[in-house]
């Protein structure tokens, strides 16, 4: 059996004196879609953000590839739940921001316009977007350096319910394109039965990994399918937290608003 993509083996995790994360061990291998879903404050975010190599204060021990997490690491892109393009870029040079400001000549952003359907887009201004064509083009810059990983972190959440489902089905046909493996943060349960391979599921005070979902059939998969509305079902089940204690969430670090100027493929 081949050594997974992704090892993650957090013993603690702590804000202050709060624990916000109590062994919590993941793995992930290539080419699989996993989501992690769980109420607010349970640590979605601060996993990927350790995963990202943003956060390094913790118990335990990260790998990617066999190798420690680090920072601008080209192993790992990011999606933010906003687009965060840069105004004066056009759509190609954010894609290819990664080579400086005329990136976007690189024949790689053309390729990766093309597979979010934006392929006529590239001389355009993030003004001239929509909402859900941005985090199209925010997709296409987290790919760019092709990372064997794409976090993602509630990238749709801020789009209607038709942009939304075309968005997923952008993101899985570009990540397969790309060979990149997927860590999806999501509050929405059938976001996350429909994307993902695999559905693990957190509890809170503190953030422990209260059980999977398997999803164990081929894309393309269609939405109506009894069979994610009782992948949904077992999901809402182990996300039932009425044993957990009520406590104010946790103050995480949010993520740097400088980000999209640094090395990470984001």
């Amino acid at each position: 059996m081949s050594a997974p993509l992704l090892q993650l083996d957090i013993q603690a995790k702590q804000f202050a004196r709060r624990l916000v994360l109590d062994r919590v061990s993941l793995s992930l291998a290539a080419g699989e879609v996993v989501s992690l879903v769980g109420p607010s404050g349970c640590g979605k975010s601060t996993l990927l953000r350790i995963i990202a190599g943003l956060d390094r204060d913790y118990q335990g021990q990260a790998q990617i590839l066999g190798e420690p997490i680090r920072l601008h690491s080209r192993h790992v892109g990011v999606v933010f739940q906003e687009p965060r393009l840069l105004p004066w870029l056009s759509v190609a040079d954010n894609v290819g921001f990664e080579l400086g400001r005329r990136g976007g000549r690189h024949p790689r952003v053309a390729e990766l316009l093309a597979d979010v359907g934006l392929a006529d887009w590239g001389h355009a201004y993030p003004k001239q977007l929509s909402g859900g064509m941005a985090q199209r083009v925010a997709i296409a810059r987290g790919l760019f350096t092709r990372p064997a990983l794409l976090l993602l972190d509630e990238p749709f959440s801020a789009v209607d319910a038709f942009t939304r489902m075309r968005l997923q089905d952008v993101l899985l046909a570009a990540a397969s394109h790309s060979q990149a493996s997927v860590l999806l943060v999501t509050h929405d349960v059938n976001e996350a039965a429909y994307l993902s391979d695999r559905v693990l599921v957190l509890g809170r005070n503190p953030g422990r990994i209260r059980g999977e979902v398997r999803v164990d059939w081929p894309h393309p998969r269609q939405r109506g399918d009894a069979r994610l509305a009782r992948a949904e079902a077992e999901i809402l089940a182990l996300l039932d937290d009425r044993e957990d204690a009520p406590q104010p969430p946790p103050q995480a670090a949010p993520w740097p608003a400088s980000l999209a100027r640094l090395r990470l493929a984001v």
